[in-house]
């Protein structure tokens, strides 16, 4: 009951990349690159055991962003020419890849960070890839012509690389699907088919996260403007729950989303995003606990994980890993008053 995961990334140490920033630009070149993404993939490990988290991940670390790191290993991408895109929906602008020709995956994707942290961890390993609808929305398509189909490009080379990571020994493959929350309509007509194409033939726990983003400034002003409460989850959850992901995960921690939302999640393992990674303080684990509370009221304990809202990238390091603690602590106190 109340097992303890993160949402995907973590701070990365300053001497791999440059900290408390997105899309950060690495310290090193090459082979001294290369030895620091082990390290610092080990160190992640070691600090959520230290920390408590049940189900761990690689953090990240390898990876510049969580988007990019996977198109990087693709073909008829052109890293060379990126151009400025608006993505999700022109909330923010970003220097983005162009799509030139027709996509394939230049062998694995993820297996050196994978393979590496199952050596080196006995617990639940998670593994976090992007979801086909979010990459269409941060990359520039010179290609295809058609958003979906691209989407669906994408889906077959994601399920190519799932399907690897389950033979690597992840237990749990997220995809992460922050446009879920930004193009609703498109959401059931082709986001979750691209989703469930992406995740077709898995035996291993599937999950999605859909968030309102990292803590970054131009998240928080979106934010800002979406009233008094967010509802985004109401028009895309129905649907999600009829899909074949076992696991949703979300934002509810300082967020506006009510909580009832997660009832619509019917026969999903929900986890509940009980720590606020757009916020400096540290939550306490009564805070945590009150969260794991408020969630059992519409959806059954057993079914319940505690979560961070979203990846703790641009986070100072030292607030995340407290963060983390919090959200251990929070769930013991959680199992202690309802196991």
């Amino acid at each position: 009951m109340f097992e303890t995961t993160i949402a995907g990334s973590l701070p990365k140490p300053a001497w791999l990349a440059e900290p408390d920033k997105l899309w950060a630009p690495w310290r090193l070149e090459d082979a001294a690159l290369d030895a620091a993404k082990r390290d610092a993939t080990l160190l992640a490990l070691k600090e959520q055991e230290d920390a408590g988290i049940d189900i761990v991940g690689d953090g990240e670390q390898a990876r510049q962003h969580f988007v990019h790191g996977f198109l990087e290993r693709v073909e008829g991408i052109d890293f060379a020419n990126k151009v400025e895109m608006g993505i999700r929906a022109d909330r923010y602008k970003a220097m983005v890849p162009q799509v030139v020709g027709p996509v394939r995956l230049r062998g694995r994707v993820h297996a050196f960070e994978a393979q590496l942290a199952r050596a080196h961890t006995r617990r639940k390993l998670k593994f976090t890839l992007p979801g086909p609808m979010t990459i269409s929305d941060t990359i520039a398509d010179r290609h295809y012509g058609d958003r979906v189909k691209m989407a669906m490009a994408f889906a077959d080379l994601l399920n190519q690389e799932a399907r690897a990571l389950e033979q690597d020994g992840v237990d749990v493959i997220q995809f992460d699907e922050p446009a879920f929350n930004v193009f609703m309509d498109e959401v059931t007509d082709w986001g979750i088919p691209a989703l469930e194409r992406a995740a077709a033939g898995l035996a291993c726990t599937t999950a999605v996260h859909i968030c309102y983003g990292y803590g970054i400034k131009a998240n928080i002003d979106w934010k800002a403007t979406l009233g008094s409460e967010w509802r985004q989850y109401e028009r895309i959850f129905p649907a999600i729950a009829k899909s074949r992901i076992r696991q949703v995960s979300l934002e509810c921690r300082n967020s506006k989303v009510p909580i009832d939302l997660i009832g619509l999640l019917q026969g999903k393992d929900v986890l509940v995003g009980a720590i606020d990674v757009a916020s400096d303080t540290v939550e306490t684990p009564e805070q945590v606990a009150e969260i794991a509370a408020a969630a059992m009221r519409h959806v059954p304990a057993v079914r319940i994980q505690l979560c961070t809202n979203c990846g703790m990238a641009p986070m100072r390091r030292d607030i995340a890993y407290a963060k983390l603690a919090a959200l251990a602590q929070g769930a013991a106190l959680a199992r202690q008053r309802w196991a």
